[in-house]
């Protein structure tokens, strides 16, 4: 079953940072919504339906916003000698990371609105293998009225992550240390987000059943890609139908990536994910479906 809703001609209040941070993102919605299709793979490259022009996420934020990234990106740097990102200077970690998170919210509310039946103000996220906290971490500080999820299983980057959700002050978001896999089997977890988002964890096949199984019915699975991910779409179609979903469509959003694009993957949740998934931590990466 496939859910859609209207756009309705709503004021958001200007107290409201969510209303105000997306109210001037550089992304239009389409007039007309067309419900999810199966994409034709031999024409991969004319079915990326959304494309967000290049421009400067990070100022659309309000003071306190701007305030609560720069404290992150002192803290990151601080802490990298865990290895948490490759890169050492303030503007990279800017332009490579935190425009980068930012730039996918466009995209989510774009096919939140126009494929789902809930309000987009209040959504519960999950950022499956979440790292240093990239996107999560910055989506909760761009959208305050999200509950967002951050799952990571490695001991070291999770007390960083606890560490910066102090300093930076967030009241919405909570670290989980835990494997995707065993997390999907957990019925406080299980099909209870309303979308789960992956950034450079792992192919697009092994997402799949780490981060379905935790969207509820009607939900979204976004996952980060490169530039031209069309290959790695095509193959990870049985994984994805598998766990319950369908493609919606590929996002083009502007990025500092080598190639100056990286690709939004958007899947819809269609019913539940069979019981039997995800298999035993481990197996995704090893026998991917």
């Amino acid at each position: 079953m496939f859910y859609r809703c209207k756009i309705l001609n709503v004021n958001f209040p200007s107290s409201m940072s969510l209303g105000t941070f997306v109210k001037h993102l550089p992304f239009s919605i389409p007039k007309t919504s067309l419900p999810p299709q199966r994409l034709n793979f031999k024409s991969l490259t004319t079915t990326t339906t959304c494309v967000t022009r290049s421009s400067s996420y990070f100022e659309t934020l309000n003071s306190r916003q701007k305030d609560q990234i720069h404290l992150y990106v002192d803290a990151l740097l601080q802490w990298n000698q865990m290895n948490l990102t490759a890169v050492n200077e303030v503007n990279e970690v800017m332009e490579r990371h935190i425009e980068d998170s930012l730039a996918i919210i466009p995209p989510i509310q774009n096919s939140y609105i126009s494929s789902c039946n809930n309000s987009f103000d209040n959504l519960r996220i999950v950022d499956v293998g979440s790292g240093a906290g990239l996107p999560g971490l910055v989506l909760a500080v761009a959208c305050p009225g999200w509950e967002v999820t951050l799952v990571e299983s490695m001991n070291k980057r999770c007390l960083f992550l606890e560490h910066a959700v102090s300093l930076i002050g967030l009241s919405n978001v909570q670290v989980v240390r835990e494997r995707a896999e065993k997390l999907g089997q957990d019925s406080n977890f299980r099909e209870r987000f309303d979308v789960a988002v992956a950034r450079a964890v792992a192919e697009m096949k092994v997402l799949a059943e780490y981060c379905l199984p935790l969207v509820r019915v009607g939900g979204l699975f976004v996952a980060a890609k490169g530039h031209n991910p069309q290959d790695e779409v095509k193959s990870a179609e049985r994984a994805t139908k598998l766990m319950g979903a369908s493609v919606l469509q590929l996002c083009s959003v502007e990025s500092h990536s080598p190639h100056g694009q990286r690709t939004a993957i958007i899947c819809l949740k269609n019913r539940p994910t069979p019981r039997k998934y995800p298999r035993d931590p481990g197996t995704p990466t090893k026998e991917p479906l």
